[in-house]
């Protein structure tokens, strides 16, 4: 399930919600009472003591069959002829979205926890990886493509914990290069987490195809009253990494305005904050991100 549902998703999520409660509150009452029996006739025979507590005395929870049937109340539908009132299990209460098996949204996933990435040099001695450090820590400033840094699912932003056991934190760029430079061509082992500055928001093109932002050399500038990304909480002043997945760093924006007309009618935006892109940026030569920053569209 994407972790980066839309405010749409969540209207959708609570109609299927609804239809699933009133399908429940049918049958939900006959299997509540033939199991309250069988307890029933299992506590009144007295052969075995009980091993575990009761969740009622565990948690302190209400499941008598009034609460549960008050929990399980029919919810008031209109008529939703043609709709499908099936729902995606939920991790942590998040709301299921309908864009959850989009691709886009699948690409663009900044996944929790930490990864291994195992990588090896080129002929040339080369993995097509530039790392900066930004306070104290090291980050990928840049995956040149067609290189190991690129197979290897590396991107811009990502933050690399450990090369070859060794914690990176402290450390200054030139000694990133340095160690990445000394290591031995079969096997370069980084830890990484996936883009901590960064975040992915889910939009909706309108009537019109529109989603309700203005962007100018990649950065946000204005945001439509009303639209998909006013609903979803665009903001500006944020830095356009990433569009579906794909790196859009370097690109001119006719070429990223090209990349959202074309990519269907959900987009996800992957985002950092201008000042923190523009530190991490500094000093790099911006035909170097042109040509070789890795602007492929990532596998799911």
């Amino acid at each position: 399930m994407s972790l980066y549902p839309s405010l749409e998703d969540m209207k959708v999520d609570k109609f299927m919600q609804a239809q699933n409660a009133y399908a429940a509150s049918a049958s939900k009452p006959a299997l509540l009472a033939e199991a309250s029996n069988e307890s029933s006739a299992e506590e009144g025979n007295g052969l075995y003591p009980k091993l575990y507590p009761e969740l009622t005395e565990f948690m302190g929870l209400n499941l008598t069959e009034d609460a549960l049937r008050q929990a399980l109340a029919t919810v008031p539908t209109g008529d939703y002829s043609g709709q499908v009132a099936t729902r995606p299990s939920a991790l942590s209460y998040m709301t299921a979205p309908i864009t959850g098996r989009d691709c886009g949204v699948l690409r663009a996933e900044v996944k929790q926890g930490v990864r291994e990435v195992i990588l090896c040099k080129d002929m040339d001695g080369k993995i097509g990886l530039r790392l900066k450090s930004v306070d104290n820590g090291i980050f990928v400033q840049l995956v040149q493509a067609n290189t190991a840094a690129a197979l290897g699912g590396l991107r811009f932003g990502d933050q690399v914990l450990q090369i070859n056991g060794e914690n990176c934190a402290g450390w200054s760029t030139d000694k990133a290069h340095k160690v990445l430079k000394n290591a031995g061509a079969e096997r370069i082992a980084l830890v990484v987490r996936d883009r901590p500055f960064e975040r992915t928001v889910t939009l909706h093109k309108d009537a019109s195809g529109q989603l309700g932002f203005i962007f100018k050399k990649g950065k946000i500038t204005f945001i439509v009253k009303d639209s998909s990304a006013a609903r979803n909480g665009l903001l500006t002043e944020q830095h356009i990494c990433e569009v579906n997945g794909q790196n859009v760093i370097g690109l001119k924006d006719s070429q990223i305005t090209d990349i959202l007309n074309s990519g269907g009618n959900v987009i996800t935006v992957t985002i950092m904050p201008a000042v923190i892109f523009e530190h991490m940026m500094k000093k790099m030569s911006t035909s170097i991100v042109k040509s070789l920053m890795d602007h492929s569209i990532p596998e799911v």
